[in-house]
């Protein structure tokens, strides 16, 4: 005896068909919308020429307290470098670095505009304070030591240990962006095993078409605020056989627009700290090739 079974198992096939084309669908969907929205945000008429004055007032407040800190490590041997556990003192030796956000102080006016403070610390042995000041000094070996970031760099004037250099540096997340950048950078040696420098951002233009015929620096109010400031601390102290590394940034950019934030917002965040982990990365191997 058998029992006749109605025709369900059919129709559910079309179903689970019909779910499965659109599951497959979905990550097609989703990056034509993240790409719709991403261009929505670089298009001319959603360009920022420039950062309002209370985003830069708050700015250079907060690295006024960044650069009074770092004043105070650097007068202290026993304090240069922001504190490290022992264990992380163990993961630095064992060739990891330590990179943690650092948090920004309460109150800060930003209208308009994000900022991002990183902290990157490693360990490069067998290097010396020398190999600092060879590998930092020499910008016109940036990009070969920085590269693809860096795509050129050269040094404008010099008096001592005060650089007033310029670069040409290349980010690449979904969308590629090209900026000629401008720095005052001077380096320091407290005593014969600790140092630091200070590079503060004096201009920042983006760069249209780079490399081709029609390349040209990007008119105020067509630029589009992926960076605004950007300054550099390195602090090293030589021990343990080799210097220990810190560097800080602190960045200012345009924010990201209401309403697509959680298509841009994690993608716009990840671009400082990869760009201090590769900075720091690199920075290592070339003491390291030293």
């Amino acid at each position: 005896m058998s029992l006749a079974l109605p025709y369900r198992p059919v129709r559910g096939t079309m179903q689970i068909m019909k779910q499965r084309r659109f599951t497959n669908s979905r990550p097609h969907l989703f990056s034509t919308i993240f790409l719709g929205l991403l261009a929505i945000l670089v298009a001319p008429g959603c360009a920022w020429a420039a950062p309002s004055p209370a985003a830069v007032a708050a700015f250079n407040a907060y690295i006024s307290a960044v650069e009074a800190r770092l004043a105070e490590q650097h007068r202290s041997q026993g304090a240069f470098l922001a504190a490290t556990t022992p264990q992380g003192d163990a993961k630095l030796r064992n060739g990891e670095s330590i990179v943690e956000r650092v948090s920004l102080s309460s109150g800060a006016a930003l209208p308009g505009a994000m900022m991002f403070h990183w902290r990157g610390t490693a360990f490069a042995p067998g290097a010396k304070p020398a190999d600092f000041d060879r590998v930092m000094r020499d910008f016109n070996s940036y990009p070969q030591r920085f590269a693809p970031q860096v795509v050129a760099a050269s040094v404008v004037s010099q008096q001592g240990d005060r650089f007033q250099a310029w670069m040409r540096i290349r980010q690449r997340h979904v969308i590629s962006v090209v900026m000629d950048t401008a720095y005052d950078v001077t380096f320091a040696q407290t005593d014969a095993r600790h140092g630091y420098s200070i590079s503060r951002s004096t201009g920042i233009n983006e760069i249209d078409s780079p490399g081709t015929r029609h390349e040209h620096v990007l008119a105020p109010g067509d630029e589009h605020g992926f960076l605004w400031r950007l300054n550099t601390y390195w602090s090293y102290e030589e021990r343990d056989g080799g210097l220990y590394l810190q560097i800080e940034t602190v960045s200012l950019s345009r924010s990201v627009p209401a309403g697509i934030g959680w298509a841009i917002g994690p993608y716009v965040q990840t671009v400082p700290r990869e760009s201090l982990e590769f900075t720091l990365s690199s920075a290592c191997n070339a003491m390291r090739r030293q």
